[in-house]
């Protein structure tokens, strides 16, 4: 079960498919250079092998537990985490200002899907920490971000994320978590919250909690929603620790995977809150940390499918089982033609999905660093209109590659001992927390492409067709006549598809709204791999060749598959809605 993190896919993908100059050209990472970029990409694979990856077992098979009103860890996951406390790699990406390092978030990308990779139950808990810091930073008062922002930015404080009720999970309208003002700054929050990804543990020593919660006078559904902090352990004016707040884990949740993460249910009775933002804002203030969340979960996607192809590759060069074509006698697996295929298929669609999350990482860089205001827009444009694609597409891929590992693995991968197993469990809720894949398609086709009438994907076809001049000036030297006639044609299918998107009614633009997300994204992964392998060659980049014969197999097996989507599309609302739902149950 050894881990061995890809820092040459994800640096050459930094090199040659993000325009990493372009962000690095930004004042903000002026004492940012490839060097010190990849010396830290060397470091975090090293931690990621050495320190977390022995704990990854350990957590899935020894599940948090609760005691009493607290819940121990996984064993190692303490030492681990305080590993990373130590070696700052929480802070990488946060702004100096509030004593982070200030390197740019498509970085964290990089060395994140590292972590995750690793240990997957482990890595969720910095996440949310960044993301909650991040959401203090943009919408509490100066005293809230004095006195927690600085623990939580070095990791010796976290963070958690308190929404999900029994009646309200992804429809946050109906929550009945009950805030009174006190009279004196603070609130009394009162209400039951589930799913709470790292809730309750003991690898630090306070948790810091945002918490959805509904004031006695708020407007109905969502309109209706403030967000408060609520600390686990009180804090003084001089940063000392003091009692506990009244609010505690009832419950873990038994779940199919990331074992090693303690879900709880959490019981607030009048604990003391403080309002973040406006009143009835909470839902805005709390999409601040629920949007970079959403692109990490991508990358977690792509993490956990890196992990369990490399499993997979492991065992297909041990596994000895039949005679191959043209072998004298039996060898390994990969010797087969179709084991190999899955291989590389695999391998192809990981690079694809990575692909797509670096650009959107780098795409949130600019968004705030650019010095020229128009590309700051278009930029923000940009990655909030990758970011569900990013989501859904990682998460989506990390679970069929999983999947494709058991495969490979045969029986060995339908029993616990291998791992294997661990890798498809785990990978399964990445498309399903922080909104679901189908909510990432809406997001997609109703706010990010209806709203402007298109003007950001017409953006983003632009570049794709900026790639295709690109690729057939470096033809010459590579074979990428089926990159090119892949893309050509997988252009023309975005725009036609774009133009079915934009002029369906809602029932229609609804119903395809999940095969139009996964159109762009096969369509779009293929091109940041060709831009990569172009770019790559006019650099004398020594990988080129390796990343060229990814791209070469994405264009014929993932590229082409946008064409059955569109015809989905042209189809309509029809297919989905011509069966009649009394009868779904049986003819």
């Amino acid at each position: 079960m050894t881990f061995t993190a890809p820092k040459n896919t994800i640096e050459f993908l930094l090199n040659h498919s993000v325009d990493i100059d372009e962000v690095l050209a930004a004042p903000a990472f002026a004492d940012t250079n490839r060097d010190l970029i990849s010396d830290i990409l060397s470091g975090a694979a090293d931690f990621a092998e050495n320190v977390w990856a022995p704990t990854n077992w350990s957590g899935d098979q020894n599940p948090a537990t609760l005691d009493g009103d607290d819940v121990k860890s996984s064993p190692g996951f303490k030492g681990a985490y305080d590993a990373f406390v130590d070696a700052a790699w929480l802070s990488l990406a946060t702004a100096p200002e509030i004593g982070g390092m200030g390197l740019p978030q498509v970085v964290k990308a990089g060395t994140d899907e590292m972590f995750y990779a690793a240990n997957m139950a482990l890595g969720l808990c910095p996440m949310l920490t960044s993301s909650a810091a991040k959401a203090i930073h943009a919408h509490a008062n100066d005293d809230v971000k004095a006195k927690y922002l600085p623990k939580m930015v070095n990791g010796e404080w976290t963070g958690a994320m308190c929404l999900t009720e029994p009646q309200a999970g992804s429809d946050l309208g109906p929550v009945r978590t009950k805030a009174i003002d006190n009279g004196d700054g603070t609130y009394a929050i009162s209400g039951q919250k589930i799913y709470i990804t790292w809730g309750d543990h003991d690898i630090a020593d306070n948790i810091i909690h945002l918490v959805l919660a509904r004031l006695p006078d708020a407007p109905e559904g969502s309109k209706g929603i403030s967000l408060f902090l609520c600390p686990k352990v009180f804090v003084d004016d001089a940063g000392n620790l003091g009692e506990r707040n009244s609010f505690k884990p009832i419950g873990l949740e038994h779940k199919l995977g990331i074992h090693g993460s303690p879900t709880c249910v959490m019981e607030f009775n009048k604990a003391t809150g403080w309002l973040v933002g406006e009143p009835n804002r909470g839902l805005s203030c709390m999409f601040t940390m629920m949007n970079e969340a959403r692109l990490f979960v991508g990358v977690q996607g792509v993490a956990i499918g890196e992990r369990a192809y490399q499993a997979a590759l492991i065992y297909a060069n041990e596994r000895v089982q039949g005679r191959a074509i043209n072998a004298e006698a039996d060898a390994p697996i990969i010797a087969h033609p179709d084991v190999r295929r899955n291989l590389i298929d695999m391998k192809a669609r990981l690079a694809g999905a990575r692909a797509i999350c670096m650009a959107t990482a780098a795409a949130g860089d600019l968004a705030v660093h650019a010095e020229d205001e128009d590309v700051r827009k278009a930029s923000h444009t940009r990655e909030t209109l990758l970011t569900p694609i990013a989501k859904s597409y990682g998460s989506d891929t990390g679970v069929d590659v999983s999947s494709i590992g058991v495969q490979i693995h045969g029986g060995m991968g339908f029993v616990e001992e291998t791992g294997a197993a661990q890798h498809y469990r785990d990978s399964r809720i990445a498309p399903i927390y922080e909104g679901t894949n189908g909510i990432q398609a809406m997001d997609l086709v109703g706010r990010k492409l209806r709203r402007d009438g298109g003007e950001g994907m017409k953006a983003l076809i632009d570049d794709l067709e900026a790639i295709l001049i690109l690729a057939n000036k470096t033809n010459e030297t590579l074979d990428m006549n089926a990159c090119i006639h892949a893309l050509k044609n997988g252009i023309e299918t975005v725009k036609t598809a774009t133009d079915i998107m934009l002029n369906a009614d809602d029932a229609n633009a609804l119903a395809g709204a999940t095969p139009y997300l996964n159109l762009v994204a096969d369509v779009i992964s293929g091109a940041f791999l060709i831009k990569a392998v172009a770019n790559g060659a006019l650099a004398g980049d020594a990988l080129t060749e390796n990343m060229a014969s990814l791209a070469r197999y994405h264009a014929l097996s993932v590229m082409p598959r946008a064409d059955a989507h569109l015809n989905f599309l042209r189809g309509g609302a029809k297919a989905v809605f011509d069966f009649p739902m009394d009868q779904l149950a049986d003819l």
